[in-house]
């Protein structure tokens, strides 16, 4: 009944309807579509304006007062006037006013005054007769009746335009020029393009000043590689200013609408895609180089996924597969600005330089500068801690170094992950030592740069085998012992939980003393498909410093002492670091992991006593025998 709906069904009227959750409440009229039967309401609701498309017959159903009841097909109305037979009759109609006449004369057709014709004043009588007096309503007069609007139907007919224009804007494809629509993912990408249009670039330059801290975290982005370029991977990760990294995560809704959620981070600097190992060099391990001269513990980590270029950094970039070029790394940079320095400005110190080179594999020390021996790590009685029978190399200059850094490397222990085929499984130590050129040399300053395993998440060692499991398990376990250690540094007197692993309880001595510095290298993966790997990094490396968006905040948790005294007697010092470190990463670190690691631990320890034993006893054995032969060799002698 179109007619009906016309009249009695008009944008701004207010109805009830019903909710799916069988809600009856009211609702405006905000459109009517008669093609197809149905109105358009909304309503508020929280806050909120929220709409829905009904049939105009639940509306009936409910509003049983706005169904019209439709003429059923009544014969036209006509007009009671008989024609006249004559023209005086005609005459005599003529001269009666029109409106005794009939009300469906049109008023026009009698004007006093005028002289009137007969032929005119029969046409007159002939249209009262024969024309029928149909009633048109006019589908604007539900809107007509009431001229006035409230301010609800105001503001939805304002949203309801707002929404057409939206519409009419989202069916013109529009991209930006550049945006290769047979990208998959080409959608994002320019929504990422749209993004980055609006921002100010201002990247980290050679000349800007170097700040001091004393705990160091920046992060480096790479570019993207050949495999992701052959893949046709989006670049999500945006550098615009020294200082801040933005992420363009990509999300989809339940409607399958893609939008994007962009995450922002704030670290000391950030080094874009564009940057070479020379510039991070520069901001992040020359200022603590100055450091180990002043008599103190310098240490740079290198963190991030797989594959994200922390080898690179430090190392020193790929030729081909699986060799290095050392003399680009940051190994290399170090080591020249050490012999730099000694020849120059500390000249008159009287300085020796020696170098160590070892790894942390599955929580075992192994020697790269020596056969990859395998070492053991004990406390002497002065509370120090000793890496028994680590080899240090004296050098005189940076070539020595480069030949020892390759000979190490070419030995570290690698595998192959989901997340990289060629992906470093140990933390490697690479050690610059200054001692006095006095008798018994003692340590001068030391500074420590640490390439760190890839960080690994269950995912990807779900399909591995048990190997890579716990690999993966004790990499995480030192990963967030060394995030603890650091943030300790920056909270003076706080407990340093550096037993909870072997990579912090051999680099115990750069975290104590008002001496010791550190810088994190954080290197990402621009990837689309390592978004989830890349927000990981940034996260762990947001909670080793916390400076927040805009600046410097509260750390989230604090270590506290007490709440472990009354377990002293049960805890070992390594389980009660396990415990700190449990509480500290309640998210990270289960129950059965905690209790994992501290059973691994127990056997790992027992173990080291056994091959001790068996050391000691092969070496007693030994001794014995010389001592045999020298006994029955004197029985051969004449008395």
């Amino acid at each position: 009944m179109p007619i009906a709906i016309s009249t009695q069904l008009a944008v701004g009227i207010s109805v009830d309807i019903q909710r799916s959750d069988g809600r009856v409440h009211s609702a405006v009229i905000s459109g009517v579509n008669e093609q197809s039967s149905s109105v358009t309401v909304e309503w508020f609701e929280h806050n909120e304006t929220k709409g829905k498309e009904l049939d105009i017959d639940a509306i009936l159903r409910l509003n049983p007062h706005l169904q019209a009841v439709e003429p059923a097909k009544e014969k036209e109305p006509v007009s009671r006037v008989k024609r006249p037979k004559s023209t005086a009759e005609a005459v005599t109609v003529a001269q009666t006013p029109v409106s005794r006449i009939s009300s469906g004369i049109n008023r026009k057709s009698y004007i006093p005054g005028r002289p009137t014709s007969s032929h005119n004043i029969r046409k007159d009588a002939d249209d009262c007769v024969t024309a029928p007096v149909t009633v048109k309503k006019d589908p604007a007069a539900g809107r007509k009746a009431n001229p006035r609007k409230s301010n609800v139907v105001k503001e939805i007919e304002k949203i309801q335009e707002q929404r057409e224009q939206r519409r009419a804007a989202a069916s013109k494809p529009q991209s930006h020029a550049g945006v290769d629509k047979s990208h998959p993912h080409w959608q994002f990408l320019d929504m990422i393009e749209e993004y980055r249009e609006q921002l100010e670039f201002s990247p980290l330059r050679l000349d800007d000043v170097i700040e001091d801290h004393q705990i160091c975290v920046c992060v480096r982005k790479r570019p993207l590689n050949k495999k992701e370029l052959n893949r046709r991977d989006v670049d999500v990760a945006t550098i615009p200013t020294r200082h801040d990294v933005i992420i363009h995560e990509p999300k989809q809704k339940v409607d399958l609408t893609k939008y994007l959620e962009n995450q922002k981070f704030r670290f000391d600097y950030a080094f874009d895609e564009n940057a070479d190992n020379q510039m991070v060099y520069r901001y992040t391990a020359q200022p603590l180089v100055q450091c180990i001269f002043q008599g103190g513990m310098a240490t740079c980590f290198a963190y991030g996924q797989t594959g994200s270029g922390k080898t690179h950094t430090m190392g020193g970039e790929f030729v081909s597969k699986g060799q290095q070029n050392c003399e680009k790394g940051i190994y290399a940079l170090a080591a020249r600005d050490v012999f730099k320095l000694m020849q120059s400005k500390y000249r008159s110190e009287n300085l020796l330089v020696s170098v160590s080179f070892f790894e942390i594999y599955s929580g075992k020390v192994f020697d790269l500068l020596n056969n990859k021996l395998k070492l053991r790590i004990l406390e002497d009685g002065k509370g120090q801690v000793q890496v028994v029978g680590l080899k240090e190399e004296s050098v005189a200059n940076s070539e020595q170094v480069l030949k020892l850094l390759s000979s190490g490397t070419q030995v570290r222990t690698s595998g192959q992950t989901s997340a990289n085929q060629h992906s470093s499984r140990s933390h490697a130590i690479f050690q610059l030592i200054l001692r006095k050129n006095v008798r018994n040399r003692p340590l001068h300053g030391k500074f420590s740069l640490i390439d760190l395993a890839g960080n690994e998440r269950g995912a990807d060692t779900s399909s591995a085998d048990r190997q890579t499991r716990m690999e993966g398990a004790e990499i995480n376990k030192s990963l967030l012992a060394l995030k603890e250690c650091i943030r300790a540094l920056g909270r003076k007197g706080a407990h340093l939980p550096f037993r909870a692993s072997k990579l912090t309880l051999v680099l115990r001595d750069s975290f104590i003393g008002d001496n010791a510095r550190t810088c994190m290298i954080s290197t990402v993966s621009p990837g689309n498909l390592c978004c989830e790997h890349t927000l990981n990094t940034l996260r762990y490396a947001d909670r080793v410093k916390e400076l927040g968006t805009e600046g410097p905040r509260e750390p989230s948790k604090v270590f506290d002492d007490s709440a472990f005294t009354h377990n002293s007697n049960s805890l070992s010092a390594h389980n009660s670091d396990l415990a700190l470190l449990r509480t500290a990463n309640e998210e990270e670190v289960s129950d059965d992991m905690l209790d994992l690691h501290a059973v691994i631990d127990h056997m790992q320890g027992l173990e080291d006593e056994i091959i001790e034993d068996y050391k000691q006893s092969s070496e007693l054995i030994d001794k014995w025998k010389a001592e045999d032969t020298k006994l029955l060799r004197t029985t051969d002698r004449v008395d």
